[in-house]
């Protein structure tokens, strides 16, 4: 019995170094997200420049369903952006996506724009789309480690990812992790 004690005693300091380590991993992937979480970080390329909070929006130019390239700072130019990246095979993007077509309605013409980035095939995004229907545009990317999420700050290679642009173009937020009802609403404001 004697011996268990000191292994037991490791295995508990392993643990909590391990907590530890999680908590402050997580919160130096993304500082100023309103995630805490552990994450697992991508490995980023040379000459990909992840944005953070005060950055101007990267130069992004993707497909849409249509299969023409859109450059993302030009879908609503003058406008707040909601970037939200996401895909069809996402659980928690799938159970958000409701929530981010019920605040693109109610944004009007002058509000924020959303745009939904789907890190995903386009038969992926149309067969989902046809069960869960979004008004807000939609653009089209392959995973991989210097995807449009890397570029917008996703350093955690973790979805959903959503950031917040100023209607001058600057990168102010960033979000690992789903809105739950009403609450991005107040996400935006504060």
């Amino acid at each position: 019995m004697k011996p268990l004690i000191p292994l037991l005693l490791v295995a508990m300091a392993a643990g909590a170094a391990g907590l530890v380590a999680g908590h402050w991993y997580g919160r130096s992937t993304l500082p100023d997200s309103d995630t805490t979480a552990a994450t697992a970080a991508v490995t980023v390329p040379p000459g990909v420049h992840p944005a953070r909070p005060g950055d101007p929006l990267p130069a992004i130019r993707l497909p849409g369903l249509d299969g023409k390239f859109v450059e993302l700072a030009a879908i609503a130019p003058g406008r707040p952006l909601l970037v939200n990246v996401w895909a069809s095979w996402c659980g928690p993007c799938m159970e958000e996506m409701p929530e981010l077509q019920r605040f693109a309605r109610a944004q009007g013409e002058g509000g924020v724009q959303v745009v939904g980035l789907a890190l995903d095939t386009p038969e992926g995004v149309r067969d989902f789309l046809a069960r869960v229907p979004v008004d807000y545009p939609i653009l089209l990317d392959t995973p991989g480690p210097a995807d449009a999420s890397v570029w917008l700050g996703n350093t955690a290679g973790l979805l959903p990812y959503t950031v917040l642009v100023d209607a001058r173009g600057t990168l102010v937020k960033r979000k690992l992790g789903p809105f739950a009802h009403g609450e991005i609403d107040d996400w935006v404001r504060h």
